[in-house]
Protein backbone atom coordinates (compact mmCIF):
# COMPACT_ATOMS: atom_id res chain seq x y z
CA UNK A 1 0.00 0.00 0.00
CA UNK A 2 3.03 2.33 0.36
CA UNK A 3 3.97 2.50 -3.16
CA UNK A 4 1.07 2.82 -4.20
CA UNK A 5 0.34 5.98 -1.88
CA UNK A 6 3.42 7.54 -3.23
CA UNK A 7 3.00 7.11 -6.51
CA UNK A 8 -0.46 9.60 -5.86
CA UNK A 9 1.28 12.34 -3.99
CA UNK A 10 4.50 12.41 -6.89
CA UNK A 11 1.20 12.73 -9.09
CA UNK A 12 -0.63 15.49 -7.25
CA UNK A 13 2.50 17.57 -5.97
CA UNK A 14 4.15 17.83 -8.96
CA UNK A 15 1.59 19.69 -10.83
CA UNK A 16 0.69 21.25 -7.43
CA UNK A 17 4.17 22.64 -7.27
CA UNK A 18 4.50 23.50 -10.76
CA UNK A 19 0.95 25.69 -10.54
CA UNK A 20 2.97 27.59 -7.65
CA UNK A 21 5.56 27.92 -9.39
CA UNK A 22 4.03 29.72 -12.29
CA UNK A 23 1.58 31.58 -10.49
CA UNK A 24 4.61 33.22 -8.58
CA UNK A 25 6.45 34.04 -11.36
CA UNK A 26 3.59 36.21 -13.48
CA UNK A 27 4.05 39.57 -13.25
CA UNK A 28 1.57 41.98 -11.27
CA UNK A 29 -1.16 44.60 -12.96
CA UNK A 30 1.14 47.45 -12.19
CA UNK A 31 4.56 46.02 -13.43
CA UNK A 32 2.57 44.39 -16.70
CA UNK A 33 0.91 47.85 -16.95
CA UNK A 34 3.97 50.19 -16.85
CA UNK A 35 5.84 47.67 -19.03
CA UNK A 36 3.34 47.84 -21.89
CA UNK A 37 3.56 51.50 -22.05
CA UNK A 38 7.31 51.78 -22.22
CA UNK A 39 6.78 49.07 -25.20
CA UNK A 40 4.32 50.61 -26.69
CA UNK A 41 6.18 54.03 -26.57
CA UNK A 42 9.34 52.75 -28.44
CA UNK A 43 7.48 50.77 -30.56
CA UNK A 44 4.84 53.42 -31.86
CA UNK A 45 5.57 56.89 -30.48
CA UNK A 46 5.78 59.69 -31.92
CA UNK A 47 2.68 58.43 -33.48
CA UNK A 48 -0.06 60.64 -35.96
CA UNK A 49 -3.14 59.67 -34.56
CA UNK A 50 -5.36 61.98 -36.12
CA UNK A 51 -4.93 65.21 -38.15
CA UNK A 52 -2.36 67.52 -35.81
CA UNK A 53 -2.42 65.40 -32.88
CA UNK A 54 0.64 63.14 -32.23
CA UNK A 55 0.90 60.52 -29.03
CA UNK A 56 4.12 61.52 -28.39
CA UNK A 57 4.52 58.94 -24.70
CA UNK A 58 2.51 56.94 -22.75
CA UNK A 59 3.38 56.18 -19.45
CA UNK A 60 1.99 54.77 -15.77
CA UNK A 61 2.80 56.03 -12.78
CA UNK A 62 2.75 53.28 -9.93
CA UNK A 63 2.08 55.44 -7.06
CA UNK A 64 -1.06 56.81 -8.39
CA UNK A 65 -2.10 53.92 -10.92
CA UNK A 66 -2.59 56.44 -13.72
CA UNK A 67 -2.10 55.68 -16.82
CA UNK A 68 -0.82 58.73 -19.30
CA UNK A 69 -1.58 59.38 -22.37
CA UNK A 70 0.72 62.69 -23.93
CA UNK A 71 -0.28 64.00 -26.83
CA UNK A 72 1.16 67.50 -28.99
CA UNK A 73 -1.40 69.32 -31.34
CA UNK A 74 -0.33 71.66 -34.12
CA UNK A 75 -2.01 73.60 -36.77
CA UNK A 76 -5.99 74.64 -35.68
CA UNK A 77 -5.97 72.77 -32.53
CA UNK A 78 -2.36 74.29 -31.49
CA UNK A 79 -4.45 77.06 -29.22
CA UNK A 80 -5.87 76.75 -25.57
CA UNK A 81 -8.98 78.67 -26.72
CA UNK A 82 -9.98 76.07 -29.39
CA UNK A 83 -8.71 73.10 -27.34
CA UNK A 84 -11.24 74.05 -24.67
CA UNK A 85 -14.00 75.58 -26.89
CA UNK A 86 -14.69 71.81 -28.56
CA UNK A 87 -15.14 70.32 -24.76
CA UNK A 88 -12.32 67.68 -24.88
CA UNK A 89 -13.13 66.73 -21.08
CA UNK A 90 -16.31 65.37 -22.15
CA UNK A 91 -15.28 63.63 -25.10
CA UNK A 92 -12.17 62.13 -23.33
CA UNK A 93 -14.60 61.07 -20.20
CA UNK A 94 -17.04 59.19 -23.25
CA UNK A 95 -13.60 57.53 -25.02
CA UNK A 96 -12.54 56.07 -21.32
CA UNK A 97 -15.99 54.61 -20.64
CA UNK A 98 -16.69 52.92 -23.73
CA UNK A 99 -13.03 52.02 -24.49
CA UNK A 100 -13.20 47.93 -24.03
CA UNK A 101 -8.90 47.97 -24.05
CA UNK A 102 -9.11 49.53 -21.10
CA UNK A 103 -11.23 47.15 -19.02
CA UNK A 104 -9.14 45.55 -17.15
CA UNK A 105 -7.16 48.75 -15.83
CA UNK A 106 -10.50 50.11 -15.27
CA UNK A 107 -12.02 47.21 -12.91
CA UNK A 108 -8.63 47.73 -10.68
CA UNK A 109 -9.55 51.10 -10.79
CA UNK A 110 -6.97 53.00 -11.87
CA UNK A 111 -7.16 56.60 -13.39
CA UNK A 112 -6.79 57.99 -17.21
CA UNK A 113 -4.59 61.23 -17.45
CA UNK A 114 -4.91 63.01 -21.02
CA UNK A 115 -1.85 66.18 -21.52
CA UNK A 116 -2.21 68.06 -24.55
CA UNK A 117 0.80 70.63 -25.51
CA UNK A 118 1.44 73.22 -28.36
CA UNK A 119 3.63 72.53 -30.75
CA UNK A 120 4.41 76.13 -31.95
CA UNK A 121 4.82 77.38 -28.16
CA UNK A 122 7.82 74.52 -27.21
CA UNK A 123 5.96 72.23 -25.94
CA UNK A 124 3.20 74.42 -23.51
CA UNK A 125 0.58 72.99 -21.77
CA UNK A 126 -2.65 73.44 -23.73
CA UNK A 127 -4.82 71.25 -21.53
CA UNK A 128 -4.71 68.13 -18.88
CA UNK A 129 -7.60 66.25 -17.97
CA UNK A 130 -7.36 63.35 -15.24
CA UNK A 131 -10.14 60.57 -15.19
CA UNK A 132 -10.42 58.61 -11.89
CA UNK A 133 -12.80 55.78 -10.87
CA UNK A 134 -15.51 57.60 -10.04
CA UNK A 135 -15.71 59.66 -13.00
CA UNK A 136 -15.62 56.45 -15.52
CA UNK A 137 -18.03 54.14 -13.32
Amino acid sequence: MQPRYSIIMKKLILPLFCMLLLTACQESLEDRCEREAKEYTKKHCPALIAENIVMDEMTFEKATHTISYIYTVSGVLDDSVVINSNEPRKRLLEQVKNNTNLKLYKDAGYSFRYTYYSAKENGTKLFEATFRVNDYR
